[in-house]
């Protein structure tokens, strides 16, 4: 197995640190624990195109189911928030892979067709519920995370939290981009027929990754829902899906750092460029096709080429 990055690793352990020690303004800790959020979701995105080569512009879909669950739960039912996190993850789970096997039959346009769709369905269901989710108007009075005796109510607190949470995934996601799993998903995005005839399923493969990455998301959206207190069907739309396929894109597809990278510097765009916001779709497409036609790598690939050649 290679060695871990460890330099991205204690990288972002660092500036986590910092932030988390030294910024005291409520606003940037803020805009620190919804980059986190983000940079988890993106993630997620690059593992399924980057290393897949699965096209899911639904990802959306599975981040607001995974919210509703939770605040429903929590706030209906009064189960535990901790508890709804799980449960929420194992709900998409299930959802994505009864849905998925069909859908990751197709390839190229009409699988990302297909992914839309859903990820339609589900926008339209979160809009249309309203006795359930709230409807156009949102869903109100969501309560907080409690560990212990610890009421993550405050900005810092969660911002802790929210920073062991991604420094566990982003070891648990290095771990997989050194393993033999990284090189399995890797030959079948390059040639599925050469996988079937070394006895690789493929199907089975790319839905138990759509259906696993769906969880993820979905774990995440229910993190999201406690850290916000208040959801509503915009917050999970089509354009969301489309930010995170930019910033894995930006990033840098196949690069676990390619999607915390992007998410980082697309995450920043509305708070930069707040007097513009209009305009924020046509600056993340602009960014997008730079980095398409210039660093076709993403920032993470243009990188690492750059460091070889100076090596």
């Amino acid at each position: 197995m290679k060695k871990l990055n460890f330099f991205f690793i204690i990288l972002m352990a660092c500036l986590l640190g910092y932030i988390g020690t030294q910024v005291q303004n409520e606003y940037y800790i803020g805009v620190a624990t919804l980059l986190l959020i983000h940079a988890v979701n993106a993630t997620a995105m690059n593992i399924l195109l980057g290393y897949t080569g699965i096209i899911s512009i639904g990802q959306a879909a599975f981040f607001g189911l995974g919210a509703y669950v939770s605040a429903v739960l929590s706030t209906t039912y009064g189960i535990d928030p901790l508890i709804t996190l799980p449960i929420a993850a194992v709900i998409a789970f299930v959802l994505a892979y009864a849905v998925g096997y069909p859908i990751l039959k197709l390839h190229g346009h009409y699988l990302a067709m297909a992914t839309l769709g859903m990820g339609m369905i589900l926008y339209i269901f979160m809009n249309e519920l309203d006795f359930i989710t709230g409807g156009p108007s949102g869903f109100v009075g969501i309560g907080d995370i409690i560990i212990g005796k610890y009421d993550l109510m405050d900005e810092k607190s969660f911002f802790v939290f929210m920073s062991i949470f991604f420094m566990i995934f982003l070891v648990v996601c290095e771990l997989f981009d050194k393993s033999f799993l990284h090189n399995k998903l890797k030959f079948i995005k390059n040639s599925e027929s050469a996988c079937r005839s070394y006895g690789i399923n493929p199907a089975k493969t790319k839905v138990t990754v759509f259906a696993a990455m769906a969880a993820i998301t979905a774990f995440n959206g229910g993190i999201f829902t406690f850290y916000t207190h208040f959801i509503s069907p915009v917050s999970f739309s089509f354009k969301y899906s489309v930010e995170l396929l930019a910033m894995a894109t930006v990033g840098g597809l196949g690069y676990i750092s390619g999607g915390v990278t992007g998410a980082i510097i697309l995450g920043l765009v509305p708070e930069v460029f707040s007097a513009f916001e209009e305009y924020e779709m046509i600056i993340y497409g602009g960014l997008l096709a730079v980095v398409i036609m210039f660093f076709p790598g993403g920032i993470a690939g243009t990188l690492k080429r750059l460091v070889k050649r100076n090596a």
